[in-house]
């Protein structure tokens, strides 16, 4: 991944002119849509766009690194005021809800999450820290990994996908998870 200091001046604006591009294709035609239609309407060729992000994987990641840190900061912020399973709880259903704007990144959020941006890097580790604090307070079984939740979060956002109310539908199928993965 190329550090965006140290772009030439045109190349940060064929950067940002893709991101633009990129942002209002996937919204329009979801993460699945054609990269030279992002390259086309960026004004830039394909080769461009593919020079400053080699996979779709990473361009969905640049793409969303601004609303990962979001989720995060989000999340660190309520952390005071609700207990280990509450917020191990929110963060998923916030996760879901994020993985759900691009109609069909739910099948590779998990690749989409290593990539490294600051956005991701944020969003997991603050995934991994809830999951902890919940683990330490013995709400969470211990044998759940950081990647349980995001193979749960796929699921669930697969699963409501076409749904006509994902958002009662994410909180319902959240809350069956977590009792899953919850100590009795």
């Amino acid at each position: 991944m190329t550090d965006e200091t140290s772009l030439r001046a045109d190349a940060q604006r064929n950067r940002e002119r893709i991101l633009a591009a990129a942002e209002e294709v996937f919204l329009e035609r979801g993460a699945g849509a054609s990269l030279e239609d992002v390259a086309k309407r960026a004004g830039v060729g394909i080769g461009t766009l593919y020079r400053r992000f080699a996979t779709r994987e990473e361009l969905l990641a640049a793409t969303y690194s601004a609303r990962f840190l979001a989720l995060a900061e989000s999340s660190r912020a309520r952390d005071a005021d609700i207990g280990p399973l509450d917020g191990l709880r929110a963060y998923l259903e916030e996760l879901v809800r994020h993985t759900s704007v691009y109609r069909g990144l739910a099948a590779t959020l998990g690749t989409v999450m290593q990539v490294g941006t600051p956005g991701c890097v944020a969003t997991s580790e603050e995934g991994a820290r809830l999951l902890r604090r919940a683990q330490e307070a013995g709400v969470i079984r211990p044998d759940i990994s950081f990647n349980d939740l995001i193979c749960v979060a796929v699921a669930i956002s697969l699963a409501i996908e076409q749904d006509s109310s994902p958002q009662t539908r994410i909180a319902h199928l959240v809350g069956v998870f977590i009792d899953g993965m919850a100590v009795h």
